[in-house]
This record gives structure tokens, sequence and C-alpha cells, in this order.
């Protein structure tokens, strides 16, 4: 029996439910199906937290499946890879090969078996055929059109044998695969980004295959089993799928089961409107996580670019995306990727996380693992830290940037000698005696605005050196550099009781045999 079919409808977006043809309200229940072929990248990332933001708006679920079936470019590692930068972002998956759930498994290598049936009731209905054709004569076709200019396509051969011929040779054990008879004419179906759509496909393609050789499934085959067994109501994919979603409703039809709501979302591309290409290599998520980037930075600036959401504010957190998030009003434009403004939203985040109490906590903890890790027979006292911290929030980019060159100070005694100070002025041991004065003076109120302008008032009383040379004086005796910020600085040594070691460091350099401030 030859399947034909004219329009496939899909059905209006209702808030929060979707309701089949005279059936109850079922769970929104959406999923993220990465190939483990590579590891999470920018764009991955943002599909899985689209899926993730329309699941949470409407109180649904959000599913992990792991699209392995092409055996031979699996990457070892990735499976777990892509589960790990999931939750690292923040938008951990409901049901996964990790964390288990009712429609499992969540591999599609393990579902062999679904597959088949689906396979063996196409192929008692007609709507789908074994084809004989071996890897020769498919080259042949192939190199024939692209002589002719054409583009190459399967010219249904095999469609035409006759129930004796296939008998014949499947008695003589030839290797086949299993191909799905597309019906001819114009199909359309409605997505809910780009709106109605129409494809002839069988006037540009040959008949697809739906079951390799091997006994694994195609996309086609394996996604449209997949999404109807885990009781999938909408698929939030990239443009590039909106092409094969003919095909994929056709095989819902012909299968008689009722399709989920589709939404191609546009691409995220390059800011000069280039495409990702994981040879970039800066693209994947394991990229920022070593740099130090927090994850409501990624979120952030992968939404900003795009629509969806109702305005386009910088500093967006998850909840705050959450709540703003509309399917609706994601328009059919690429999202252009701008990474230099990278550290500018990574900024705003990370003053955010740094002046909440919870937020501090991780950033302490993790920064003092990081101190651990460069010099690892020192020892970092967190209350330090934190002050650290605080007095930096708003100049860091990412957290990283405390284990950069300019702020060694910070953790190591720098290796001045008392020549090198005296070098810039001979009245280094005075600049030295009237910080420590100053310290004394303005114990009451140690903010950077008051150092600042007792420093300028006090280094100006010098006999013969500069204001501008003391305060490279002063930079070199507490950083070790010439170039600093010296307020700053002096604040650091005196919120830690140590305008102490500032008149020995200025006086007796040499005095001091310890690598480390005792903080």
């Amino acid at each position: 029996m030859r399947l034909l079919l004219g329009r496939v409808l899909l059905p209006a977006l209702h808030q929060g439910t979707r309701r089949c043809s005279g059936g109850p309200p079922k769970e929104i229940r959406v999923r993220f199906a990465p190939s483990p072929t590579g590891f999470l990248h920018l764009g991955g990332l943002r599909t899985a937290l689209y899926n993730y933001l329309f699941a949470k708006k409407h109180g649904g679920a959000f599913i992990l499946r792991l699209e392995d079936t092409d055996r031979s470019r699996l990457v070892p590692g990735a499976a777990a890879a892509i589960e790990d930068m999931l939750e690292w972002a923040g938008i951990p998956p409901d049901e996964s090969p990790r964390r288990g759930g009712p429609y499992g498994p969540y591999e599609q290598s393990q579902r062999l078996n679904l597959y088949h049936e689906a396979t063996q009731a196409l192929l008692e209905s007609g709507a789908a055929y074994r084809c004989f054709c071996t890897l020769q004569r498919l080259e042949l076709i192939k190199k024939e059109a692209l002589r002719s200019r054409q583009t190459p396509r399967y010219d249904n051969r095999c469609r035409h044998l006759t129930s004796n011929q296939v008998k014949e040779k499947m008695a003589k054990n030839m290797p086949f695969v299993v191909r799905f008879q597309l019906p001819s004419g114009a199909h359309s179906f409605q997505d809910l980004v780009y709106g109605w759509t129409h494809h002839d496909v069988a006037s540009v393609e040959g008949d697809p295959v739906i079951l390799k050789g091997d006994g694994f499934p195609t996309y086609h085959l394996a996604n449209v089993v997949d999404d109807y067994k885990m009781a999938v109501s909408h698929v939030l994919r990239g443009e590039e799928w909106l092409i094969s979603t003919t095909k994929h409703l056709l095989l819902y039809q012909a299968l008689g089961w009722h399709p989920p709501e589709y939404a191609h979302l546009p691409l995220l591309l390059n800011k000069d409107g280039s495409k990702l290409s994981k040879r970039q290599g800066d693209i994947f998520i394991q990229h920022f996580v070593q740099k130090g980037y927090l994850p409501d930075t990624l979120l952030d600036i992968i939404t900003n670019c795009g629509s969806g959401f109702s305005g386009n504010q910088t500093g967006r957190t998850l909840p705050e995306l959450i709540q703003q998030y509309n399917l609706q009003s994601i328009s059919t434009h690429s999202a252009l990727l701008d990474l230099e403004k990278l550290p500018e939203f990574s900024r705003v985040h990370l003053t955010r996380w740094i002046e909440g109490a919870d937020t501090r906590a991780q950033l302490v903890a993790q920064l003092q693992t990081l101190l651990q890790e460069k010099f690892k027979d020192l020892i970092f006292d967190r209350e330090y830290i934190e002050r650290i911290l605080v007095l930096r929030k708003g100049h860091l980019n990412i957290l990283t940037d405390l284990l950069s060159p300019d702020y060694s100070y910070l953790w190591v005694r720098p290796a001045v000698h008392q020549e090198d100070l005296h070098g810039l002025s001979s009245e280094a041991s005075d600049i030295g005696r009237l910080v420590v004065q100053i310290l004394q003076n303005v114990r009451h109120d140690t903010s950077l605005d008051v150092l600042s302008k007792e420093l300028k008032n006090h280094l100006q009383q010098l006999k013969t050196t500069k204001y501008s040379t003391s305060m490279k004086v002063l930079r070199l005796a507490l950083s070790g550099r010439e170039v600093q910020l010296t307020a700053f600085t002096i604040k650091i040594y005196d919120e830690c009781d140590s305008w102490r070691k500032i008149h020995f460091l200025m006086n007796f350099p040499f005095l001091i045999p310890v690598r480390i401030y005792r903080f």
C-alpha cells in the first residue's frame, strides 16, 4: 500500500499544555538531543537553554537525550562532559542518562529495539522498503549528478522491486538498508517561529535511509521514534533542521502517531555573520570554565544577542530569563554573538556574585583552591580573600584576574630591595615613614578616597621628591611594580594590620625572609 499524504498540520500553541485532538492536556516536555561526537559549545548551550527556559516557564520537563547512533564519530568522554556542562551552567536536565527517568534509556544506542519495531511497521504498511544498492552504485549516481551539475539524489530504484525479488535477495544474504518512501507533492506545516512552511521533499530528494546496514537508525527515524515514545510535546531545535521537518512529519503520519509542535531557532553566529566553528576552539564551554567565567555570564551573553525575551538588558540572571522568556517573540533573524563584549558581561555578573553572601562564599572557596594550586606551599586565609574580592568589586572581569602578575603582591611578598627604592628617590625611607603615619592617623576611616587624599597631602611635604615619583616608590615597595593602584594597595596592607610590614619593607626589606604575609 502506497502512502499518500496531503498537508500535515500542527496544533496551535497553548499556554502551559498542549491538547491532542480530543485528548486530555499533556505535560510540556522538551528535549535537548546532542550527539556526543564532540563537546558542548555555545550554540549547543543556547539550544539547551531555550528548551530549559520553555520547560521551566510552563512547569514542564527538560530532557537530555544522547543521539549516539553514529558510532564511528563518537568522542570518548563527550557524553558525560555534555551533562557536566549543563549542570555547571545551572540548567540540569530533569531526565537524562545520568539521572534516569520514566522514559529511559536516554541513549539511542540502547533503544535499538524501538527503532526496529517502527521500521518493521513501516515495511509492513508499504511506507518503507529494503534497498540493496551497493556503495559503488550510489557513488556512481552521485558522480553522474555532479558531472551534470545536479544535486545528487538516490533514484529510488529499489522502491520498485517486487516482493519476490526482495525475497531472492534476502535469501542470498545481500546487505541492505531500509528507506522511507517519500510521497509526492508539497506538504505544509506550521512552525512556531517560521510560520507556515511548504516543502515538496520528493521533488528534490531521493527516498531517505531510515535504518542503516549495521542496524542503527538514522537521525530521521530515531528522533521521531524517541520524541513520540518519550512524550515530547515541543521540539525546539536549530533552524538547520527546518528543511528536514517535513520528512519527520511524514514519518509520524506513516506510523499513525500524533506529532509534537516544532519551533526552529535561528542560528547563533559570529558577529560578522560567519558560522560558529568547532575549529575556533574558544567556543567550547570547557574553555570558558577554565578561564574562570561564571555560568550567568555565558547564559546572559548568548541570550542578549538574540530574540525571545522582553527587553534586552545586560546582567539578567537565570530566574529573570525564565520570567522574560517568550517563545512566540523569537524572530527568524540570526543572533550575532560578539565575544569581545564578554569581559563587560562578566564584570557585571562577577560584581553581583561578590555582592551576594552565598555566591561570594563560592567565589572565596574557588579562589582559595586556585591559589593553593598556584602557590602549593602557602596557606591563604578565607577572610582575607573575601576582603580582596569586596575591595576589587567592579574592577575584575573574571576571578582569575587576581592570579595575574598585576595582583601577585596580594599573595606573595614582592622581591624589592632597598637600593631599588632609593634608586627612585633618596627620600624613600621618609616616604615609608609618612605612609605609616597616615595609616596611624586615619584608623577610623581607611576608605580609598580618604587614603588617596591623605597620600597627596602628606607626600607633597617632601623636600626633593615630586608627588608622581613618590607614588612610584610606593608602588614599587608595596607591589613590586611601578604601575599599580597605590591607595588600594595600602588599604589592603592596612586591613590586614600590615603597617609594620610596610615600615620594614621600606626601611629593612632584607630582614623579612618569608615569602608570604601572614594574613
